[in-house]
């Protein structure tokens, strides 16, 4: 069992920087991918970036060139840098671990980030 606990998320205006974590009870190393979700109100839960077990990342479209996914296996902690933040952003963020042979994916109980003026 993986538990995951996101942290960082806050209320930041237009043009502004955060960076979110997600602490993972498990060796990330291990893990054969994780990610960063999210979901605002009333609209599907959707991919903004992920990055594999072998360090390759992978951005959704609206992100690119904002958003930086990184890790820290010392740490157990994934990372999502946040910058040039815009209102569209708004939404929860999930932290995802995908787990072993036989997949098993975890998700974290989500972070608030609201970019608004």
């Amino acid at each position: 069992q993986v538990q995951l606990v996101e942290s960082g998320g806050d209320l930041v205006q237009p043009g502004g920087s955060l960076r979110l974590s997600c602490a993972a009870s498990g060796s990330i190393f291990s893990f054969n991918a994780m990610g960063w979700y999210r979901q605002a109100p009333g609209k599907q839960r959707e991919l903004v970036a992920r990055i594999t077990r072998g360090g390759s990342t992978a951005y959704a479209d609206s992100v690119k060139g904002r958003f930086t996914i990184s890790r820290d296996n010392g740490k157990d902690t994934l990372y999502l840098q946040m910058n040039s933040l815009k209102p569209e952003d708004t939404a929860v963020y999930y932290c995802n671990a995908e787990t072993g042979v036989i997949l098993r994916v975890y998700w974290g109980q989500g972070t608030q980030v609201t970019v608004s003026s």
